[in-house]
């Protein structure tokens, strides 16, 4: 029983329900009562024992109540559910994909039957699955446009194949088979990055909000110019992940644009030829030790690189 004190009163409201629908009972003189969105009627002449009753009908009062429950990510109202969906897939997926390839690898996946693919002697990656359902996910997306449930299971699907392609971003970043040496790396620095932007967008992240031209919109329009622009320079420094996950977080964009850039990188080559001491302190920074810490983070979760490189 829920308890509904009016101004004065401290009678309770109980609620009834039968085959007519559900009804408040509230104590006598109350003349309103506003319940969230749901459509109600309050009479006077009908109620037993000078008692007023609210009429509310239930169905309407569940559908408002689900409403009420929606859970919304940043200003443009998307709906989380199909993010989180997107998330949980991308992250289960992405940790699935790399024990099974890890036991093909050590060979103690043979027992299972798990081994590599074989179609007319062409060795089939998984990334040309995870090709092929972003490809028939992003059809049925734009032709059906489904809602609800339909759009959950959409994004989650959606989800795996972005995955299934990431999981092997080195090889067609590369065009050839490094996904178990030091080059096939990058592709566990790609899942960071997808990890990283669709759980901002969970946070609350949000590139533009607001109607277009009002003053919340020009607001929200230039901040995302200097995240672009933060991330660019980043991109420059040699600093990838972090500008990328930059365009929706934008402390990071800044940190990674005033700290210092990687040796090799555009910024190190055309800012540090005539500065010594910074391209000693960048070589410093990010030197052996800097790259064995984020290694060991990278081959924790992706597995170690083969000695010999795969022909």
């Amino acid at each position: 029983m829920r308890t509904w004190r009016p101004p004065g009163q401290t009678r309770t409201a109980r609620w009834n329900h039968g085959l007519g629908g559900s009804t408040l009972r509230a104590p006598t003189g109350s003349s309103s009562l506003q319940l969230g969105h749901s459509n109600a009627a309050l009479t006077q002449g009908n109620a037993p024992s000078g008692e007023d009753v609210l009429l509310v009908d239930a169905d309407s009062a569940f559908r408002s109540f689900r409403s009420a429950l929606k859970i919304t990510i940043g200003a443009g109202g998307h709906a989380l559910r199909p993010m989180m969906w997107m998330f949980v897939a991308i992250l289960v997926t992405f940790l699935v994909t790399r024990t099974v390839t890890r036991l093909i690898r050590s060979g103690s996946g043979a027992g299972a039957g798990l081994g590599d693919l074989q179609v007319a002697g062409v060795h089939v990656h998984h990334q040309v699955f995870g090709i092929l359902i972003i490809i028939a996910t992003g059809i049925v997306l734009v032709s059906a446009t489904p809602k609800g449930t339909a759009l959950d299971v959409a994004a989650a699907i959606f989800g795996i194949g972005v995955s299934l392609s990431l999981d092997e971003f080195a090889l067609w970043l590369h065009l050839q088979d490094v996904y178990w040496t030091e080059d096939g790396r990058k592709s566990v620095d790609a899942i960071f990055c997808v990890l990283a932007v669709t759980g901002a967008l969970i946070g609350g992240a949000d590139f533009l909000s607001g109607r277009v031209g009002t003053a919340t919109w020009w607001s929200s329009a230039s901040l995302l110019a200097v995240n672009l622009l933060l991330s660019v320079i980043c991109l420059l420094k040699g600093k990838v992940p972090t500008g990328v996950v930059g365009t929706v977080i934008g402390v990071i964009a800044f940190a990674g644009a005033v700290r210092l850039a990687k040796p090799g990188s555009w910024w190190a080559r055309h800012r540090y030829a005539h500065r010594p001491q910074r391209a000693a302190r960048a070589a410093h920074r990010y030197g052996p030790r800097y790259q064995r810490r984020w290694n060991r983070l990278r081959d924790f979760v992706g597995g170690a690189p083969s000695r010999e490189r795969p022909l």
